[in-house]
Parts: C-alpha cells; structure tokens; sequence
C-alpha cells in the first residue's frame, strides 16, 4: 500500500506532485495547509493536537495517502506510517519562480486576486528557507530526511520527477 509524505520549501511542486501521485495511483490527498492554520485574520497556527486528530482521522479512512506540506512538526506525526517519502530540495530560486506562475488555488484562497496579493509575502518566506530554525526550515526537512529509514527520494529540481 502506497503511502507517500512529501515535503520542501514553499513553491517547490508539493501539490502539484501529490495530486500528479493522487491521481497516477488513486491515493487520497492531505494538503496539511489545509488544517495547519485556524480560518482567521491575521493566521493562527491549528494547535497541535487538533491537527494531529485531524491528520489520524484522514489515515484511519484512508490506506493509501499523499500527504504534503512544508510542516515538520506535523510531518513528524506521519513519517512512521509512511512507506516512502520525497524531499522537494528545490533552489531558492526555483521556488520564487514557481509561487509567481501558481495557478489559482481555489482550496485556500476565495479569488485569485486574494492570493496574488500574499505573493510578496510569499516570496519573502521562500527567501527565508536556509537561513530559518523553525518548523518550516531546510534544516528541519533535512532532519526529516535523514532520519527515515524507508524509501526515500531527494529532488533538487521540478524536471527531475
């Protein structure tokens, strides 16, 4: 049973990827965007422990998963069920340019207009990427990677999948 965890920077493909693995395999799909922040202004990260139900009830009814997101902390919560994992390990550069051509994410946001104008911001949080410690950071993706034992994958760039 496939069960795949795939994470990276923002901007790196994740989604794309995971509905590309959704859809070749018929396996159900987990945004954790979608329960990592409360639906408030200004954004509120979920509290641990609702999300991690969250995240239980999604794998107790489905077998075979994608689930992607950029937060190690919830990540970590999966990893052992997982059978494998993809690093998105995209350059910097890379990711600004993909989050400037993202299509219009109906999911997250009510219009595209409404997530062009989180761009800036966006690509600043990109920018950030080697040089944070926190949840969202290289280094905790890196630790992720590392410390699986399972099939693992390492991508530096979109063409490579």
């Amino acid at each position: 049973m496939k069960r795949v965890v795939i994470f990276g920077n923002s901007g790196s493909g994740k989604s794309t990827l995971a509905r590309q693995l959704a859809e070749a395999y018929g396996l159900a799909h987990l945004d954790l965007d979608l329960i990592a922040w409360l639906p408030q202004t200004p954004p509120e990260r979920t509290p641990l422990q609702q999300a991690s139900l969250e995240i239980a009830r999604f794998i107790d009814n489905n077998n075979a998963w994608v689930i992607e997101g950029c937060y190690s902390d919830l990540l970590k919560m999966v990893m052992s069920k997982a059978s494998e994992i993809i690093f998105l390990n995209l350059p910097i550069d890379a990711c600004v340019t993909n989050a400037r051509n993202r299509p219009w994410e109906p999911h997250k946001y009510a219009s595209k207009a409404e997530q062009d104008n989180n761009l800036s911001m966006l690509v600043d949080w990109i920018m950030q990427y080697e040089s944070r410690r926190d949840t969202f950071s290289l280094a905790a993706h890196q630790a992720l990677f590392d410390e699986f034992d399972g099939k693992k994958t390492m991508l530096c760039s979109n063409e490579s999948r």
